[in-house]
């Protein structure tokens, strides 16, 4: 688990849906969460995630559910969404951050909805979740990057109250960055 622990203030994203961390019972589960994911990617024409498709996972999910940095969402026993949010930058998040921020930072990653849930707002639900409904000690802020071309993906985290941080030096992908509410007390 993390070297820094986490603390859930808000226990739901939505009536009925709770906010879990993810344990290594769930990383099967998980794993097919994002695989469906894939795979309605890749039937709308996009080939973002394709590599799970064919089993291959780039951003060590199972190895970020050992660390504690996944989090998943349930409706009753069915697996609504999950997220990533990493406490420490990874050599993905420094090639596009750069040197600044990163202590101050955590980042978000694989946001994905079991299309059971689609249509539902629960993408917005657990943005807001993960600005209003989580704590990191000394952290102060969220960060994340998306697909540039992929207008739905921008509009989700403008309208979340994501701050646009422009594009990534370099690469096919804006950044986005939102300071989450200072916490009430140093317990917190």
């Amino acid at each position: 688990m993390n070297d820094m622990k986490c603390r859930i203030i808000r226990g739901e994203v939505k009536p009925g849906i709770r906010a879990v961390q993810a344990g290594a019972e769930d990383k099967a589960a998980v794993n097919g969460l994002m695989v469906q994911a894939a795979a309605w990617l890749q039937s709308k024409g996009s080939k973002q995630w394709h590599e799970l498709l064919a089993g291959e996972d780039r951003h060590g999910v199972p190895e970020a559910i050992d660390r504690g940095d996944v989090f998943i969402f349930k409706k009753g026993e069915a697996l609504a969404g999950m997220v990533i949010l990493q406490q420490h930058a990874s050599a993905w998040d420094r090639s596009l951050w750069g040197d600044e921020g990163h202590e101050s930072s955590v980042y978000l990653h694989r946001l994905c909805i079991n299309r059971d849930f689609a249509g539902e707002q629960l993408g917005s639900a657990i943005l807001d979740w993960a600005v209003n409904g989580i704590r990191f000690p000394r952290k102060d802020r969220i960060r994340l990057d998306c697909i540039a071309s992929v207008p739905a993906l921008n509009r989700l985290y403008s309208g979340a109250g994501f701050e646009y941080r422009g594009p990534a030096p370099g690469a096919s992908f804006n950044l986005y960055e939102k300071r989450v509410p200072p916490q009430i007390n140093a317990a917190e």
